[in-house]
């Protein structure tokens, strides 16, 4: 077994900087199943309101206990990963989606549904460390940023289905069918994932517990991550709830407006991923942030000019969710050997935190129709983000040149 940090690509195989696009199509589309479940929710939220009968606040609800599950558990499921290996680990992430996004679909109310909600949770801690370590095991170290680009990418992609084929699939065979698609594609995933990625090694014996404290780069970035994944998280569940209620859109054109997003984070995600290389990836986490304070300010302005929420909707995508993407490429360069499930399982739990705090605070301001608060709420959780990303980056360089 090659160590961890190092490529195990044999010389007689394809170039070394070509990994194998099995793995990266497979590392992918683990990402966009371990968060479908959020996406669907945000882009059925108009049917889901009206056939359950639930309110805009429960809706943000089910966000809350989804990734509060997420968050709880990141520390244990970074842990797994580095014990038991991602092949494990990732088909264990795709059957839990599967399981998780049926009962979804066979939930006759809010009780079944948050519930299942709940064990969505498991499959999101186990995604960043456990795509994270097969990265770092199978790609070369050029190749790693552009890899990790693509594979978070997948999480916009999920978006995308959500929003797009999934949504209008709903329109023809009711939401409930919709989602079973999804179970099924889940399942039919992690069969293929058993086939084509290596056999791990044995568990390792369980070490000494380290730390669940993030100290260093992994605490700021979990800062940012919080913040960061706070404004998210209410544009996902609520952006089109918002089309629907306020701005007079269909069903099917207000589910479009996350597939946008979703198309926008992907190439976001690729791109800025590709662009974080070492003495520049420092200073990417606030830029991305401060144009993320520039999307929220495009969905508010959409209430005076309702076209803005499509311009609002891909400038989220290119910069608010690609800013995830980032701190998981410099999580990849800096972690230190054995730890790179742990740190990443630690900056996504402060991800997903923020994605528990902040729908139900949104949806505060959703249940009374008052979006423009609530757009301006998600603005100050991105310039939060913006000013802890800048602190922890000028830190970094007075460090470097001490």
């Amino acid at each position: 077994m090659a160590p961890e940090g190092t490529a195990a690509v044999s010389p007689a195989k394809a170039d070394e900087d070509r990994p194998d696009r099995r793995l990266t199509v497979l590392l992918t589309s683990a990402m966009a199943f371990s968060m479908l479940q959020l996406f669907l929710l945000g882009a059925l939220g108009p049917r889901l309101v009206g056939e359950l009968g639930i309110s805009p606040a429960v809706l943000g609800l089910t966000t809350t206990i989804g990734f509060g599950t997420a968050a709880a558990l990141s520390p244990a499921g970074g842990r797994i990963v580095d014990r038991f290996g991602p092949r494990r680990s990732l088909v264990a992430l795709l059957l839990l989606s599967a399981a998780a996004l049926a009962l979804i679909g066979a939930a006759p109310g809010a009780g079944l549904l948050l519930a299942a909600v709940a064990l969505g949770g498991v499959p999101q801690a186990l995604a960043n460390p456990a795509t994270n370590k097969a990265v770092l095991r199978a790609v070369a170290p050029a190749r790693r940023g552009a890899v990790t680009g693509l594979k978070q990418s997948g999480v916009q992609l999920g978006a995308f289905a959500a929003g797009a084929p999934l949504s209008l699939l709903a329109g023809g065979i009711g939401w409930r069918g919709a989602v079973w698609v999804g179970a099924g594609a889940a399942l039919a995933t992690g069969a293929w994932a058993w086939r084509v990625l290596p056999t791990d090694p044995p568990p390792a014996p369980a070490g000494p517990r380290t730390s669940l404290v993030p100290r260093g780069m992994v605490a700021w970035l979990a800062v940012f991550s919080l913040f960061l994944g706070a404004g998210i998280a209410s544009v996902n569940t609520y952006v089109a709830l918002f089309g629907a209620q306020r701005l007079g859109m269909g069903p099917a054109t207000a589910g479009a407006l996350v597939a946008v997003l979703g198309v926008a984070g992907i190439a976001g995600r690729i791109g800025w991923s590709k662009a974080a290389r070492p003495g520049r990836a420092e200073w990417l986490p606030g830029v991305l942030a401060c144009g993320a304070l520039g999307a929220a300010a495009l969905l508010a302005a959409a209430l005076l000019v309702g076209p803005l929420v499509w311009l609002g909707a891909v400038a989220v995508g290119v910069f608010a969710v690609s800013g995830n993407a980032v701190s998981m490429v410099l999580v990849l360069q800096r972690a230190a050997p054995g730890r790179a499930g742990q740190d990443s399982a630690l900056v996504a739990a402060g991800f997903f935190a923020g994605f528990a705090v902040g729908p139900p605070l949104f949806g505060l301001f959703a249940q009374s129709g008052r979006y423009g608060p609530g757009w301006a709420l998600v603005a100050a959780q991105f310039a939060v983000a913006a000013a802890v990303a800048f602190g922890w980056a000028l830190r970094d360089r007075r460090g470097a040149a001490a």
